[in-house]
């Protein structure tokens, strides 16, 4: 997960399976208890919470993992080696099963205890984190996850699904109904009809027939740990690069902090396939390796989690606020952080929504990629998004298209990836001109387009379109909270002198920069006015914002 020279196979195992000294178990030794571990004994089992953390003093275990067959081998620990993976950290529901195959004795941590050792032993922190890491990765390359997703490549919930679990960095194993034939003999087991597809089916036994989002995410217990009755210091609403930097920069200063997402962390820059000009990646670095590595380190620090709820309302009568969700739960907070980002814009075509995950996309990751190899695609918009999506998708399809409003690119784009646009024999690109039509069945087959200067239309037999034009902010459920300007964009610091909503401002002191009409709740990113559209910007922005909300809590 980095842009440093690819390890080898021998030194990858080494460091997702290393060996403590007896210098680093003494370490481990003072936080730990003593355990005698007998032969058969299960330690901890898929589902669980809580999992304790052992370093093997003596004796052995092996990790497996529980499926419709039996079990699949995972890993094998010896004297010295150290059992856990991400989800120790993540606080979520355990993946594997853990068993004694030779007695011995085994120091125990609680989830707790470790995550303070980690905070306090910066050598032990670096080896178990890198394990811990290199561990869930391997798992998601070998799709050795506690969830099987039978579903079609032609079905836009799936697509969906397998976003949801490849974005929050869920493994899983993937059968494509369209090409394996002996899946069958699965659907029939579970006595699943095809309109209840896509199908996902848990190592408990569990059955999620074409599942929302949030379903399968309550389903995996993925928000099982969070306590919506428990006041926090700070709720950061949106996981893209300024909530995630937020995130990290509280957790770490001590703050407890909670970030709700809706989908999955990254907002738009987590659906880019390679961010070139962001400090520290000579190489690049794709959205949701960024994202994936900051979830990490937030929660590394103690940062809780949500995914797959929506927030539908802020709750602004009186300190704390609450901020309201989908399923009615309320959570409070002495300080909020706003950070929704913006989504991307539309085209006005009746039967748009039609085609949604079936030919058109709001994405351009590697998943989406495999799904238009060598056929000809779109791209619409002019922005970096799209740039970086064109010339991402220019290596495996057969032709790119992109359809820009304006006459030009030098406006809204970075000069590196104009130069790549304009030198890829892969990509043709069409000024003055947008989609005006959409035709197909089930799955989106022709495209019209016109060209604004001459007024010309014409069709083409395209089945894939990416749109990443201009975004509109996310604030609907912020309407008589915050002020907002004619756009929707959430006004903060000095764009606030003058409103009409700055006459009910409470305090002495004018607000802070990044600070909101209400005291103590700030916005960053993409959905404040004024914001510069840029990851590096957005991820100053949530530094910035948690000096402020220090201050902030310092008055209540």
């Amino acid at each position: 997960m980095s842009s440093a020279p690819i390890p080898s196979a021998l030194d990858a195992r080494t460091q997702a399976f290393p060996i403590l000294t007896a210098a680093q178990i003494g370490r481990v030794r003072s936080s730990g208890k003593l355990r005698q571990v007998t032969a058969g004994e299960i330690l901890f089992e898929p589902g669980d919470t809580d999992v304790p953390f052992f370093v093997l003093l003596s004796g052995r275990m092996e990790i497996v993992q529980p499926d419709l067959a039996g079990e699949r081998p995972i890993a094998a620990h010896g004297p010295g080696e150290f059992t856990g993976e991400i989800s120790m950290i993540s606080g979520r529901r355990c993946l594997v099963r853990g068993r004694v195959t030779e007695p011995g004795e085994f120091l125990e941590l609680s989830g707790d205890g470790l995550r303070l050792l980690i905070a306090k032993d910066a050598e032990l922190s670096e080896i178990f984190m890198r394990a811990f890491i290199l561990r869930r990765l391997e798992l998601i390359k070998r799709g050795q996850g506690d969830v099987i997703l039978m579903g079609s490549r032609h079905s836009a919930r799936t697509l969906q699904l397998r976003e949801f679990l490849s974005r929050n960095g869920h493994p899983y194993t993937y059968v494509d109904l369209d090409a394996d034939k002996s899946s069958q003999e699965l659907l029939d087991r579970f006595a699943v009809r095809l309109d209840e597809i896509p199908v996902v089916v848990c190592n408990s036994g569990s059955v999620f027939r074409n599942p929302s989002i949030q379903g399968l995410a309550d389903g995996l217990g993925l928000n099982s740990t969070i306590d919506p009755s428990h006041l926090r210091d700070v709720i950061i609403v949106g996981a893209g690069p300024s909530g995630l930097a937020a995130a990290v920069y509280a957790a770490s200063e001590g703050l407890d902090v909670l970030v709700i997402e809706t989908a999955s962390p990254g907002g738009q820059a987590g659906s880019s396939s390679k961010i070139e000009n962001y400090l520290g990646f000579p190489t690049g670095v794709s959205g949701q390796e960024l994202a994936a590595r900051a979830v990490t380190q937030a929660e590394k620090f103690g940062a809780k989690m949500m995914v797959a709820h929506n927030v539908v309302r802020l709750d602004c009568a009186r300190p704390p606020y609450k901020i309201v969700l989908d399923n009615g739960n309320a959570l409070a907070s002495r300080a909020v952080i706003i950070a929704t980002g913006a989504q991307y814009n539309k085209p006005r075509i009746a039967n748009l929504e039609k085609f949604e995950g079936e030919g058109i996309y709001y994405g351009a990751t590697y998943m989406e990629s495999q799904l238009c190899e060598q056929e000809d695609i779109i791209v619409v918009g002019g922005g970096n998004s799209a740039g970086q999506a064109a010339v991402f998708l220019s290596q495996t399809a057969g032709k790119v298209y992109m359809l820009v409003r304006s006459r030009g690119l030098s406006d809204t784009m970075s000069r590196y990836l104009i130069q790549r646009i304009e030198e890829n024999p892969g990509i043709e690109v069409h000024y003055q001109t947008e989609i005006v039509g959409f035709e197909g069945d089930e799955h989106l087959e022709r495209v019209a387009w016109q060209d604004k200067s001459t007024g010309e239309t014409s069709t083409h037999e395209i089945r894939h379109v990416f749109v990443m034009t201009g975004a509109s902010p996310r604030t609907e459920w912020l309407r008589g909270c915050v002020a907002l300007d004619n756009k929707g964009f959430i006004l903060t610091g000095r764009d606030l002198d003058g409103s009409a909503e700055t006459a009910s401002w409470p305090l002495a002191r004018p607000p802070q920069m990044l600070e909101t009409t209400l005291p103590g709740v700030f916005a960053v990113g993409d959905v404040r006015s004024g914001n510069v559209k840029r990851v590096a910007s957005a991820v100053g922005e949530g530094a910035i914002a948690i000096h402020l909300v220090h201050r902030a809590l310092a008055e209540s």
